[in-house]
């Protein structure tokens, strides 16, 4: 039993670094919930475990597929280059070692505009564009950080409906 309730709190750690790690992309956040909840469901070992995991995985799992879907649909619909995103993230990891908290999210931002500009040649039609990168990403992530939240709303209900009638 001490084994569970260890990797219990070691798996809730790291379920709310998960959900963490929607927000700021550096961490992989649903890959990393799905993990912990199947590291949890292997070590109760029962119905209860295997349950959360089923759920939390389709719930994990639908935020990283409709984060990506939303973000690459109206970047398509854009014509927004992934080279340009992958810009603003590199930028984005530059900006969080010189801006402490928000360096990721002004860098990202700084890094977009730059890639369209030099691409379009034109601040105006690259400001637009880069908005409605910005918009995507941030309609991707709130999906996937909703999804995340309800498939850690999942395990907390499990874990007290396993201890609860252990």
């Amino acid at each position: 039993m001490e084994l569970q309730v260890f990797m219990t709190v070691v798996c809730g750690a790291l379920i709310a670094v998960g959900i963490a790690g929607v927000v700021v992309p550096v961490l992989p956040g649903s890959v990393l919930i799905i993990v912990s909840l199947l590291v949890w469901a292997l070590t109760v070992t029962s119905t209860e475990g295997w349950v959360v995991f089923a759920i939390g995985t389709t719930l994990a799992g639908a935020g990283l597929a409709s984060g990506l879907i939303l973000t690459g649909r109206t970047l398509r619909q854009r014509s927004i280059p992934g080279r340009s995103v992958t810009i603003g993230v590199l930028a984005g990891i530059a900006g969080m070692f010189v801006i402490p908290v928000v360096g990721l999210f002004v860098g990202f931002a700084l890094g977009l505009f730059a890639s369209e500009y030099v691409r379009q040649r034109e601040a105006r039609a690259a400001l637009t564009s880069s908005l409605h990168a910005l918009r995507a990403t941030g309609l991707g992530i709130l999906a996937e950080l909703a999804l995340a939240c309800l498939a850690g709303t999942t395990w907390v209900i499990g874990v007290w409906v396993y201890f609860a009638t252990a």
